[in-house]
């Protein structure tokens, strides 16, 4: 199923869906981060994705982790809560969503590398190399605060609002 994402984009489609999410900046000994080539949109991002209800949200980084990538992850600390109204994102299937993600660190633990249905390719990327890559500005928002080692997580911008949250 493709999809399409859109942010303060004022044609974006209206929302139908929320969806609480988790997603992990993993880096490995030399400081490189894992990031995966979606197959839905081409785009590179953090593995992560939708919390099942016997999720917890770190446990829901930890099992997106390893079913997008191969590898046991350990949380270590939290990069930040991501909710701007203004990010909308349209699957094929009619449903338009509007994601509340939570961004973890976290060092892997064990697995091993595998590229899952979900991707294309899976590596770690130097942080020298994020800007040669095609993202979404989401994605590149949680690794320049992750990069930039905030010493509290970012918490969104307050007072946001779409036309269609009257």
């Amino acid at each position: 199923m493709a999809r399409t994402e859109d942010y303060d984009a004022p044609e974006a489609p209206t929302p139908n869906s929320l969806v609480v999410a988790a997603s992990a900046v993993v880096t490995d000994d030399q400081g490189r981060i894992l990031l995966q080539r979606r197959r839905d949109n081409g785009l590179w991002a953090l593995p992560g994705g939708g919390m099942d209800m016997a999720d917890s949200l770190p446990g829901c980084a930890v099992r997106e982790v390893k079913e997008e990538t191969g590898y046991d992850i350990k949380i270590t600390g939290l990069v930040g809560t991501y909710t701007d109204p203004r990010h909308v994102i349209a699957y094929t299937d009619g449903e338009v969503r509007r994601q509340f993600n939570v961004c973890f660190r976290a060092r892997i633990v064990g697995g091993e590398l595998t590229v899952s249905d979900e991707s294309t390719e899976v590596r770690f990327v130097d942080p020298t190399d994020l800007d040669a890559l095609p993202m979404h500005p989401t994605q590149r928002l949680r690794l320049d605060h992750f990069l930039k080692n905030r010493p509290a997580p970012y918490r969104g911008r307050p007072g946001t609002r779409r036309p269609w949250s009257r």
